[in-house]
Order: C-alpha cells, then structure tokens, then sequence
C-alpha cells in the first residue's frame, strides 16, 4: 500500500456496497494547466480507490493494543475545546455549498481535525499529520506509535496545494472557498474568525462568535450585564496611594443591538499613578465606526469629559490601554474629585453610547 494512505481506511469505512463504487466530485483550481488538472484528478481519484477497495485489510501493526487511537486522538481534541470543521465544495471557487466530496477528508489532520497545509508529515506507515499538531504528539504518530522523523508526503502536499478548500472559520459562518495560498492569506482577515476572550487582567485563552463570548464573560468571569446606552459607574478604593497595574471592572452593555465593553483601570504611566476608562466595542472596526460614546468624571464642581469611538475587541486590552485612547485621570485629579481628606478614592463615571447618522 502507497505511504500517506493506511490512515484513511479509517476515515473512508463504508457502511454499504454501493458507497465504493461512487467516485466523488472533486473540484480543483480551474487556473491550472489543463493536463496537470487531469492528472492531479486521476491521482487523487486512485488514492479513493485504494482507500475504499482496502478497507477492509486494515494493517493490525497500524493500531496499538488497548483501542482506537485515532478515536482516542479525536476525543482528547474535543476534550480540549478544539472543533472539528465542517467542510464544503464549490465549483465556483467563491461560496460554497455542501458536496460529498471526500478529498477534504483526505487532508484532514487527524489529530486537530483541521485540513493540512505544506509541510504534510508522515510516519513510516504511512500516517498523515499536520505540522502544528507533528510537535504537539511530539514526533509520535497517534495512529501507530511509530516515530514520525521528517518524512513528507509530497502526493498530499500537491493535493493541497491544487484544491480549493473552505476558510477554517466556517464554523462561524465564513463560505469562502479558496486555492491554498489565497485561502491562508485570506484567514489572516477573514472577518468571520473568532475574537478573542475581552476580558482584562488574565490571559484567558477562549475564542469564538461574539453570543459566545458573551456567554462565557457572564459564565466564566461574572461579568455585570446592563440593558441601554447611558450609565453611572462609582469606583471606590480605600487606599488609593498602594496603586497597581489592576483591573478594576469589566461591564458589558446591550444597546443598538450590539453589545459594548466598558473598562476601568488603575495603573502607572511613567512613574505617575492614573485611571483610565474607556469603551471597547464586541464586533469588527467597522461596525465600531458607526459608534460614538462619552465618559464624564467630576466633583467639587468640576468636570473632565472624554468623547470619542469605541475601539474593536480585534485591537488586544493592552494596544487600546498603551495607546490612551480613553479618558485618563491622575491620581491627585482623582482624589480631588472625591473630595474629603482625600484618603479614598470615590469616583463617579457616568456615560453614554451613540449611533451616528450615516
């Protein structure tokens, strides 16, 4: 049997007669030279062949005692968090729409479960890997236990690179399909992929569409959440001479159908100690544009005002923090705003969202 495939028998398992004589549609970059686009065709045409005419002869020497280790693979990934991706074709290279097409499943990683670029790893069975998850399994194969080494599997790697493939954000609703190096271009801002987890203060690793992500700040942090576009938030820190790098709060806002991250933050610019608030805004930059917002803060007959855009949750905590794109308060401004014997910090932020007329 040819390297690169003892991996697919189980992928390709039919459940009746009749699924091996049916060959697929395979849609490949209509750009290509007409007689490179037949070969390719008729080369991965032969890889199905072989797969499904020997399921049957899967190699014992290929599973390790105690179970399926591609099961188990899979399992831990979803363990993990990690999804599988569901996949589609299209003739036209642009949207796509469901196909039956099992070339996609032949590039599949079985680890990650996502589809593999170049460089493609193999064992010496013949075991296909991506090279992301080739050091996560640190040089074993997850099929077989055999070392991996740094054999290619140039045939999938042609394979890759001459097929169209979906975006990898189709579970978020991208249908793009694209050739492979206008699809890697094209997920670098795809603007269906996954933003990262807004809150501040810890590095917490979750990503995905914007009602998940505010699922998670509910569940996951406790994050407060308030309906409309006006609000009046009061900050209080006993002690405010022991300041540090602290994120004091994290409140999101539902208002105009969107949802909008407020945050306040006490923490050193130079050597002198502020507080900045400013407004974040759960969605691309340009739906943010469409937005404007105000923050107020005062005391003792004295006001500070700050007006301006919110900033997407693409640009990190830290980018929008460094950047002083937020109304930014010294701490003697601060104390005299809460007024007393100036021993503890009492600030009352008050605010409001808007949508500008297009």
């Amino acid at each position: 049997m040819n390297p690169g495939i003892s991996r697919l028998h189980k992928i390709f398992q039919c459940r009746n007669s009749s699924s091996i004589q049916s060959i697929p549609r395979i849609y490949l970059n209509p750009n290509l030279d007409g007689f490179l686009h037949f070969g390719l065709k008729i080369l991965i045409w032969g890889l199905l062949f072989l797969v499904r005419a020997n399921q049957r002869a899967l190699d014992s020497k290929s599973m390790a005692p105690g179970g399926n280790i591609y099961e188990d693979a899979t399992e831990s990934c979803a363990d993990s968090g990690i999804s599988s991706l569901r996949l589609c074709g299209s003739a036209g290279g642009r949207l796509g729409v469901a196909s039956n097409s099992g070339v996609h499943e032949l590039l599949k990683c079985p680890v990650c479960l996502t589809i593999m670029c170049p460089p493609i790893h193999q064992c010496p069975n013949g075991h296909t890997i991506c090279v992301v998850c080739k050091t996560k399994v640190q040089n074993i194969c997850p099929m077989c236990r055999e070392e991996l080494g740094n054999i290619r599997c140039l045939a999938l790697e042609k394979v890759a690179e001459s097929v169209e493939l979906p975006c990898k954000y189709h579970c978020y609703g991208c249908q793009d399909i694209l050739p492979y190096h206008s699809r890697m271009r094209h997920e670098k801002s795809c603007k269906r992929r996954g933003y990262n987890c807004p809150y501040a203060g810890v590095e917490c690793p979750v990503t995905g569409d914007i009602p998940f992500i505010v699922a998670h700040l509910k569940a996951d942090h406790n994050v407060d959440m308030h309906d409309g576009s006006s609000f009046n938030h009061r900050y209080v820190k006993p002690n405010p001479h022991e300041i540090e790098n602290a994120t004091w709060m994290l409140t999101v806002f539902n208002c105009f159908g969107y949802q909008f991250c407020l945050h306040f933050e006490a923490f050193h610019l130079g050597t002198a100690p502020v507080y900045m608030a400013f407004l974040r805004f759960m969605g691309d930059e340009n739906d943010a544009n469409k937005f404007s917002y105000s923050l107020e803060v005062g005391g003792n007959g004295r006001k500070m005002k700050w007006q301006g855009i919110p900033r997407s949750i693409r640009d990190s905590h830290k980018m929008v923090r460094d950047s002083l794109d937020g109304l930014i308060i010294t701490r003697n401004v601060a104390l005299f705003f809460s007024g007393g014997d100036r021993q503890e910090l009492k600030l009352k932020v008050s605010g409001r969202i808007w949508k500008e007329q297009c």
